[in-house]
């Protein structure tokens, strides 16, 4: 029997990497907090027909890429291709909307499509991701955008963009569909194989083929824009406005429309110029009537996520190295000295100090290269004569100064061994 392999679609985030994940996690969670926004955490799976109303039946996220099954009583049970659907069905449940006011809510979490997978998409990748519920006011399109520019900026990217579109109220595309499948219908033939399959189901869509062809074609085709009605305007107009305001430079984009079928007016993408063809970091938009569609009250709202793959690959290209400080690797050998470092390193964890105790038992060479490797800023050491007279040796890995100590020492002079732990770490 083979060795068990990871899916395909699926990778492991391993402890060297780990590093740049957490600090995205921590940097969102900071802003986030400090604009007022709650975390809220949903479960991965949900009835399939949560997605298939929330999203839309006519899109290929529903009809091409979730992961539905049936559980053991024959329910049709699909794993979260997103998390807007769930946040919304959380909010209707829980009645929410009874709290008053803006709901700010935040997620972050796996998600699952069944794509192919290429570098920064994977079958099963992970977002952060906003939520503003039971406001129209385009301050808070323009505050969700405001947000997504402060946690990547906070990051270090630069090198990003803003594309933006108003996708119009229902009527409003509506109107617009009409007209874009009377343009298209003629190049029928001529469309790749995934837009002639779109042309009657999500002919929006059309516009954000990849096909070259299609694209050429798209480039003449009627613009959204035009068929805006008043409110429409007048919101995009204000959002507009605001952004400028802001100081937060935008470009218009009037073939994007996002993959989902619950955006209305705003649709906004955050691009990268430096991670190729799947240039997107974050995505998002204003949905007005999914809360009314998945059986709660008429409730506006706007939203975005940021995927995390390619935002470590980002990150990565910024600094190649991002490792987790240690402030003491502590190394030992010999029966006694062995149990006092153990009740050292815990004491010292329990003082708020991060530690690494060498659990190896192999010679001193060996565990010294080991502590070299680690990053920590100072080596413990305890060997047979430490261990009979209660001290322990300090050696500084910087600069290589050793001194012995008193162990009760070691931590009655913790503030001043915290002070130079942190000066030397820097």
């Amino acid at each position: 029997m083979g060795t068990i392999k990871a899916l395909r679609g699926t990778r492991d985030i391993l402890p060297e990497e780990i590093g740049y994940w957490q600090r995205v996690e921590a940097t969102a969670r900071e802003i986030l907090n400090r604009a007022a926004y709650r975390e809220i955490r949903t479960p991965i799976f949900e009835e399939t027909a949560l997605f298939e109303r929330g999203i839309g039946e006519a899109t290929d996220i529903v009809g091409k890429e979730m992961y539905t099954f049936s559980d053991r009583k024959e329910r049709s049970i699909t794993l979260r291709p997103e998390g807007t659907a769930g946040v919304v069905r959380s909010f209707i449940e829980n009645k929410l909307h009874g709290q008053g006011g803006v709901q700010r809510l935040w997620y972050t979490g796996p998600m699952f499509r069944y794509e192919r997978p290429q570098a920064g998409r994977q079958r099963q990748f992970h977002q952060i991701g906003v939520e503003a519920i039971g406001t129209a006011d385009p301050r808070a399109d323009v505050e969700v955008i405001a947000i997504a520019t402060d946690i990547l900026q906070a990051l270090g990217l630069k090198n990003l963009h803003l594309a933006l579109n108003s996708v119009g109220n229902s009527q409003d595309r509506q109107r617009y569909r009409q007209a874009l499948v009377d343009y298209l219908t003629p190049y029928k033939e001529e469309l790749d194989p995934d837009s002639r399959d779109r042309l009657t189901r999500n002919p929006l869509r059309i516009l954000d083929s990849k096909d070259q062809r299609t694209q050429e074609i798209a480039l003449s085709a009627p613009k959204i824009y035009e068929y805006l009605g008043p409110d429409s305007q007048k919101h995009f107009e204000q959002v507009q406005t605001l952004l400028n305001d802001l100081g937060i430079s935008y470009e218009l984009n009037h073939r994007l429309v996002r993959g989902l079928d619950y955006y209305t007016h705003t649709a906004f993408e955050i691009i990268s110029d430096d991670l190729g063809a799947q240039a997107t970091v974050c995505g998002g938009g204003r949905y007005d009537g999914l809360v009314q569609e998945l059986g709660g009250p008429e409730t506006p709202a706007v939203g975005w996520a940021i995927g995390l793959e390619r935002l470590i690959i980002l990150l990565q290209q910024l600094d190649a190295t991002q490792t987790t400080a240690i402030d003491f690797y502590v190394v030992s050998r010999g029966t006694a000295a062995e149990h006092q470092a153990l009740k050292i390193a815990q004491k010292l964890r329990q003082s708020g100090f991060s530690v690494e105790l060498d659990l190896s038992g192999s010679a001193f060479g060996k565990q010294f290269k080991r502590a070299d490797r680690s990053g920590a800023v100072v080596c413990l050491i305890l060997g047979d004569e430490e261990a009979a007279n209660g001290t322990v040796q300090v050696k500084w890995l910087k600069t290589g100064q050793q001194e012995a100590i008193g162990q009760t020492d070691l931590f009655s002079q913790s503030l001043n061994i915290r002070n130079r732990v942190s000066s030397a770490a820097l």
